[in-house]
């Protein structure tokens, strides 16, 4: 009997990793506007936008242009909606053992002297993201700053 639970417990396991891997992605549900979007009300995601939104001394096709080299400079990352013409994208990136899809979408927007990129990062399964979104964030703008300042 145990053997049988044991291996029901197995087959909802293995059911569930495939759903998350091969779950279809809906561009009109993910791509979203960082600079104008309400955070959802689960700790699996990350907004840095408004006043905390990034200045770069590069125009709004430049920052975007580069933060898109920065994305697909990391592992399992591919843009889904937006582009660098267009000012927001949005990209997703999924996690190495189950393949957990995380979004994140990005704006720039000009400002005098640059512009500010906005940038919202977040989990579609699950409540907790254990602070990947944040950390994500966090590396995509540092090295965005860097290569700004490298460019000038």
């Amino acid at each position: 009997m145990l053997k049988w639970v044991a291996l029901g417990v197995l087959m909802v396991a293995i059911a569930g990793a495939v759903y998350v891997r091969m779950a279809e992605v809906d561009p009109a549900r993910w791509h979203v506007d960082p600079a104008t979007v309400t955070p959802g009300a689960r700790p699996n995601d990350h907004l840095v936008a408004g006043e905390d939104a990034v200045f770069v001394p590069l125009s709004p096709q430049e920052a975007l242009h580069r933060v898109d080299a920065i994305a697909r400079s990391e592992p399992r990352v591919r843009m889904i909606e937006g582009g660098v013409e267009a000012g927001h994208a949005t990209w997703v990136q999924r996690s190495a053992s189950i393949g957990f899809p995380d979004y994140i979408s990005v704006r720039a927007q000009a400002a005098e002297g640059g512009s500010r990129v906005s940038v919202y990062s977040r989990s579609r399964f699950g409540h907790s993201d254990f602070g990947v979104n944040e950390a994500r964030v966090a590396r995509w703008l540092a090295r965005l700053e860097k290569d700004a300042i490298t460019a000038k």
